[in-house]
């Protein structure tokens, strides 16, 4: 088997630039299989944990009839049901805030003091929004520690002061936290085009909305239950306190996670087709470069034969030949392809895990692509006939 190795190493590489060629066609087919699954991993994980840190890893209670209430009465029996985890009236707005007289797009929150579970907000400074300042309809805000930054100048602005345009008019605010919110990975990929979050107490934004209503009630239902069962639960109670059917609805955010990585594995499999192409590709390559050896080998194949070797043993020597080649640029195209996938994870800052699993499919297809493409050639050098092998020098 070693001699078999060393034989086959020195037979490819007497074309140097053919053998090269051919195995770099292997290697970009084999990297950029690599490349697209672990951008595929990333971009999967990246946004499934962006999507829970922005709140939407549990059920939204929303208003099919806009005249039906939604209030304190509807959000009191989510939260006595025994599989609810967190129950949190939330109110949105989008509109701008002055700080310094410069206007900044924002998406104003009205929150309560059970956000911090809801939506997972790290406090950095300051403190968060508390049950006084929900029952007093306190001006307080909470400050993205970006929007901070780039205004201030500096993360701890707490006790400063900003206006935010709500409900049409003017009103001053006093920052009394500053927090860091999901949106990182869709903030650096978007730039711009995302406005930032403020947070207020939901009353105070009720008032300024002039509502009783809230926007939607954001809920948690703990682990050990389902999703759409607690919705369809949830539904129900709502129903039996106001009287009204088919007024609400339950949107089911896990889904909206579901979704998007069934779009990303959309993707991936359309990506990874063109890589599986290029590898077909190769196929090609490595079966001319070894119909190329056959023909230069003719003398030589019909000297073996003459000596004794067998067609099965010319078989195993081409194909053998072919399985190295195909090696050779698989393992090239996997290290760099994971070295690429690694320093553009780390620029981008987010963590890969090489998934083994991808990695050895995508070296047993390379070797079955080997396979495929060398065993013509192999089988048309064991067909030569010694006699006209040696004639045909």
């Amino acid at each position: 088997m070693i001699d078999m190795m060393i034989n086959s190493f020195r037979i490819l590489f007497r074309k140097k630039t053919r053998t090269l060629l051919t195995l770099l066609g292997i290697m970009v087919g084999v990297a950029s299989v690599i490349i697209i699954n672990n951008i595929s991993q990333c971009g999967s994980s990246a946004l499934s944990s962006e999507i829970d840190e922005l709140g939407m890893g549990g059920l939204s209670v929303m208003l099919k009839n806009q005249s039906a209430p939604l209030a304190e009465e509807e959000l009191s029996a989510i939260k006595s049901l025994s599989y609810v985890e967190y129950a949190m009236p939330l109110m949105f707005e989008s509109t701008d805030a002055y700080i310094h007289q410069e206007k900044s797009p924002v998406y104003l929150w009205g929150i309560d003091k059970s956000a911090k579970d809801m939506i997972n907000l790290t406090l950095i400074h300051g403190r968060f929004i508390n049950s006084s300042d929900i029952s007093s309809y306190s001006k307080c805000c909470l400050i993205d520690h970006k929007l901070a930054e780039n205004c201030y100048g500096s993360d701890n602005v707490t006790g400063k002061k900003l206006i935010i345009n709500s409900g049409g008019s003017g009103c001053e605010y006093k920052i009394v936290g500053v927090v860091r919110t999901g949106g990182g990975i869709l903030e650096n990929m978007m730039g711009n085009y995302i406005p930032t979050f403020l947070y207020v107490p939901y009353t105070t934004l009720q008032a300024s909305l002039n509502t009783g209503n809230f926007t939607q009630i954001a809920v948690r239902v703990k682990p050990d239950h389902d999703n759409d069962i607690a919705g369809e639960n949830i539904i129900r109670t709502i129903e039996r306190v106001t009287n009204l059917k088919g007024a609400y609805m339950v949107t089911n955010l896990s889904k909206q996670k579901e979704n998007i990585d069934n779009i990303i594995d959309i993707f991936t499999i359309v990506l990874t087709s063109v890589g599986i192409v290029s590898l077909l590709v190769a196929g090609l390559s490595i079966m001319n470069v070894m119909l190329a050896s056959v023909t230069e080998r003719t003398r030589e194949i019909g000297i073996k034969k003459a000596l004794g070797a067998t067609k099965r043993m010319i078989v195993t020597e081409f194909m053998f030949e072919s399985l190295v080649l195909t090696l050779i640029g698989a393992a090239a195209g996997i290290v760099i392809g994971t070295a690429l996938s690694l320093i553009g994870a780390g620029i981008i800052g987010l963590t890969l895990v090489p998934r083994v699993d991808i990695i050895i499919t995508t070296v047993l297809f390379s070797l079955a692509v080997g396979v495929v493409f060398g065993i013509y050639p192999a089988m048309k050098a064991a067909g030569l006939k010694p006699v006209d092998a040696l004639r045909s020098y």
